[in-house]
């Protein structure tokens, strides 16, 4: 049995979850870039709620919801949620994205997701490949709904495989939402780029890029990332 996440101000079970706490969500969740006027937000694919639960603790929003189709990640998503400080402002959807976008009863200012990245045709969908493979939820389907789901004036945050990337933004600017910042992220100063973390809106404007190194050595974390991260991780 998995053993709980402790963070800083949440705590977040995570033995019922095929997808288990990492940092690609962590990083998600302290880098998006959130405004002050920030009313809802939607967390896609939720999993244990780590991210949602992270915006609940770094803004003022009143209404953070996710949607989560997989049963057992969706129960431990509401405990999770219920069981936090902020249980009043969150809520989770047991549905498909898909559904949720197909007849919008309201629109989001910020959509934020780890997506399903591994592009397959031919694998065993088990739980922990349905939470990892874009076969479940293609890019397609991922920014038609946060097409149909954003406010004009929303923005949309995920993070990638770096090999992902560009297709993504392509893909993304088809749907008229344009890149505005990048982070490229890499594990040590001397490896390569291994994740992306970006965000979009309506709005084309100039790039903001940056880079992010994990690690100096192994478990020698770099002065970005502890400042990036310590207002959640225990050791930081």
């Amino acid at each position: 049995m998995a053993k709980a996440f402790q963070f800083k101000e949440f705590e977040v079970k995570q033995d019922q979850c095929a997808m288990k706490i990492g940092t690609d969500a962590v990083l998600l969740g302290a880098w998006v870039q959130l405004s002050p006027s920030l009313y809802n937000i939607l967390d896609v694919g939720a999993g244990t709620g780590v991210i949602a639960l992270q915006l609940a603790q770094r803004s003022h929003a009143q209404k953070i919801d996710a949607v989560e189709i997989n049963d057992q990640a969706f129960e431990q998503c509401v405990e999770n949620f219920e069981n936090s400080p902020w249980s009043d402002r969150l809520f989770c959807y047991h549905a498909s994205f898909e559904e949720l976008a197909e007849d919008p009863e309201e629109k989001y200012d910020l959509i934020i997701s780890n997506p399903p990245f591994y592009e397959q045709t031919s694998i065993d969908i088990n739980a922990r490949n349905q939470a990892r493979f874009t076969q479940h939820l293609s890019f397609e389907d991922l920014l038609d709904g946060v097409d149909r789901l954003l406010h004009q004036e929303g923005s949309f945050a995920c993070i990638l495989p770096a090999d992902n990337a560009s297709k993504f933004i392509e893909l993304a600017q088809n749907n008229q939402l344009f890149l505005n910042r990048i982070c490229r992220v890499k594990g040590q100063p001397k490896s390569p780029v291994k994740r992306c973390l970006m965000q979009f809106s309506r709005i084309s404007s100039n790039l903001e890029e940056e880079e992010l190194t994990i690690e100096v050595t192994r478990h020698q974390y770099t002065e970005a990332y502890i400042q990036l991260t310590k207002d959640f991780y225990l050791n930081m």
